[in-house]
C-alpha cells in the first residue's frame, strides 16, 4: 500500500511515498521500489536491499568528513535507494532525475566508483 508521508521533499515539491514501511524521497523513487519487488518475486533478481549504506574506504583509510559533533571527523557514506543480486552480480542502484545531481552526490558517487563499486541510474 502507498502512503504518501507529509512534509517537504529534500528536493521541494516532489512528493514523498511510504510503501511497506520503507520511506522514499519520491513517488518515482517507490515505483521503481515495486517493479523491482516484483521482478524479485518472478525470480529474476534476488535480495532486495532499500537504502543500503556503503562506507567509504580509500586504500583502506576510511574517509572522514569534518563535523561539528564528531571531533575527529565522521566516515564519510553513500546511501544507495536499492541494492540487489542479479545474474550473479551486486547491483546498486539510484533513481535519479537530472536536476538532482548535486555536487555532494557527485563526489560521494565518484568516491564509491574509485573503491570499485559503479552505481547504475535510473530515470
Amino acid at each position: 500500500m502507498i502512503i504518501p508521508l507529509k512534509g517537504k521533499s529534500r528536493y521541494g515539491n516532489v512528493k514523498r511515498v511510504k510503501i511497506d514501511g520503507h520511506a522514499f524521497d519520491s513517488k518515482r523513487e517507490g515505483d521503481r521500489y515495486l517493479e523491482l519487488r516484483m521482478l524479485e518475486r518472478a525470480g529474476q533478481l534476488r535480495h532486495l536491499v532499500v537504502h543500503p549504506v556503503i562506507k567509504i574506504v580509500i586504500g583502506g583509510v576510511p574517509v572522514m568528513s569534518p563535523s561539528p559533533r564528531y571531533p575527529k571527523g565522521r566516515q564519510m557514506r553513500y546511501i544507495a535507494d536499492f541494492a540487489y543480486e542479479e545474474d550473479g552480480l551486486l547491483i546498486y542502484e539510484d533513481v535519479k532525475m537530472a536536476r538532482h545531481r548535486t555536487d555532494v552526490y557527485k563526489l560521494k558517487r565518484a568516491l564509491v566508483f574509485t573503491m570499485g563499486i559503479n552505481i547504475l541510474e535510473t530515470t
